[in-house]
C-alpha cells in the first residue's frame, strides 16, 4: 500500500480510542481526518491527548475535510440516526456493533439504508483476530471436511454468534434456540480501569445456548462477561468436522483414513528470547504453513487492535471496489440471534428464528 487511508470518527467513547491508537501506531497506513464529539470538554481532551482535530458537528468536519469513510462509534440508540445522515450525504460508513439496539430498529434501519443505497459495513472485529482468523483459514483449507458443530466461548452476544455462523457456514438459515443462564461466585479480576484494588467476590453470570440450524448444523454459545478481563476465566473453542477438529489451539485431522495428524496453531511473535526484529505479532503457523499473517506488521498492536485495523483495511477495499466484508445484513442477523438467545434464556422457552427482510440481501 503506497497511500494513507484517511477516515473520520464520530464519537468519543472507549471504542474510539482503539482507532486512535491504531492510527498512532501505523502513521504510514492511516490518517484521521477528524473526530466529531459534541461534548466540548471531551472533544478538547481527545485533541490534546491524540493530536487530532476535533469537531462539534458532522457539518463542521465535512466543511474542512473529505474522508474516504466515517467510523460511527456512538451509542446503540444514536447509531441509526448517524448512519442515515451519512447515507443521505453519500458518505460510506463503518459502523460499530451492533448497528441498532433491537429488532424493530434493525428492520427500520435496513429498510431506510436500502432506500438510500447506503454504503455501510460493520466493524465486527472478532472475525479478524489472529487466532480466530487462523481457525477460519484451517476450515477453508478443507482439512476438517464439512464442519457440523461449533462450540464457542470466546466473545459475548453477537460477537460470539458471528464466529459461530462463520465457522459453521450457517448463513441466515432458521435456527431453533434454547438457552439458560447460570450464576456462580468468582474472585474479581481486572476491568477496563485496571487491576482490582483488593480481593472481592462477585457474581459471575454465564449464558449457555444451543442453536440447531435448519441444515442440521449445531452451534453452542457459552460465555460469561468475566472472560474478557479475568485472569482465571479463559476462552474455549471447538470446531468439529467430518475429517478433523480444532480444540482451542490444536488441530487434528486425517491425512488419509489411516493417518491422523495433530498440529498446534503456533503463534509467532517478534521480539522474544533475544530476537531484535522489534516487538509485534508476526502470524500463526499450522505445521509448515502460515494460516495467518499479520497485515499490520510491524506495528505494535494487541490482537483486538489488529482485528479492528483489519476492518479499516477491508473498509478501504470496500469503498474502492464494493467488495463487502461484514455487511449490515450479517450484523443484523447476528444481533437478531443474540436477541433471541436473551429471550429464550429469560423466558425459558424454545424460540425459532425466521428469515428477515435483510436476508434477501445477504
Amino acid at each position: 500500500m503506497n497511500y494513507k487511508i484517511k477516515f473520520a470518527i464520530i464519537g468519543g467513547g472507549w471504542r474510539t480510542e482503539f482507532y486512535l491508537r491504531i492510527a498512532e501506531a501505523c502513521p504510514e497506513r492511516f490518517e484521521i481526518a477528524g473526530v466529531v464529539v459534541r461534548d466540548e470538554a471531551k472533544r478538547h481532551a481527545i485533541e490534546k491527548a491524540w493530536d487530532v482535530r476535533g469537531y462539534a458537528t458532522l457539518e463542521e468536519l465535512l466543511h474542512s475535510e473529505t474522508p474516504s469513510f466515517v467510523v460511527v462509534s456512538v451509542s446503540w440508540a444514536s447509531c441509526p440516526v448517524i448512519l442515515e445522515q451519512l447515507a443521505e450525504r453519500g458518505i460510506p460508513a463503518l459502523s460499530e456493533t451492533p448497528p441498532a439496539p433491537d429488532l424493530e430498529a434493525l428492520l427500520k434501519l435496513n429498510s431506510r439504508l436500502g432506500e438510500l443505497e447506503a454504503r455501510v459495513q460493520v466493524a465486527e472485529q472478532y472475525l479478524f483476530q489472529p487466532l480466530h482468523a487462523a481457525r477460519q483459514a484451517c476450515i477453508e483449507s478443507g482439512r476438517l471436511g464439512q464442519v457440523s458443530q461449533v462450540q464457542v466461548s470466546a466473545a459475548h452476544g453477537y460477537h460470539g454468534i458471528s464466529l459461530m455462523r462463520q465457522w459453521l457456514g450457517a448463513g441466515h438459515e432458521p435456527a431453533v434456540i434454547r438457552a439458560f443462564t447460570f450464576e456462580s461466585p468468582l474472585t474479581a479480576g481486572p476491568n477496563r480501569m485496571g487491576a482490582p484494588a483488593s480481593e472481592q467476590t462477585v457474581v459471575s453470570k454465564q449464558t449457555i445456548a444451543s442453536l440447531q440450524f435448519a441444515s442440521g448444523r449445531l452451534g453452542i454459545f457459552d460465555f460469561t462477561g468475566d472472560q474478557y478481563f479475568s485472569w482465571i476465566r479463559s476462552q474455549r473453542v471447538l470446531i468439529r468436522g467430518e475429517r478433523g477438529e480444532i480444540v482451542n489451539e490444536t488441530m487434528t485431522y486425517l491425512l488419509d483414513y489411516l493417518t491422523p495428524i495433530e498440529t498446534p496453531l503456533l503463534r509467532k511473535d517478534a521480539g522474544q528470547n533475544g530476537n531484535l526484529e522489534g516487538y509485534y505479532h508476526k502470524g500463526i503457523l499450522a505445521g509448515e504453513q502460515w494460516v495467518y499473517q499479520n497485515p499490520l506488521a510491524p506495528a505494535r498492536l494487541t490482537d483486538d487492535e489488529i482485528a479492528v485495523a483489519t476492518c479499516l483495511l477491508r473498509m478501504d477495499e470496500y469503498v474502492r471496489t464494493g467488495k463487502p466484508f461484514y455487511s449490515l445484513a450479517d450484523a443484523s442477523q447476528d444481533h437478531y440471534l443474540n436477541l433471541l438467545i436473551q429471550q429464550a434464556a429469560t423466558g425459558g422457552e424454545t424460540v425459532t428464528s425466521v428469515l428477515q427482510p435483510w436476508s434477501e440481501k445477504a
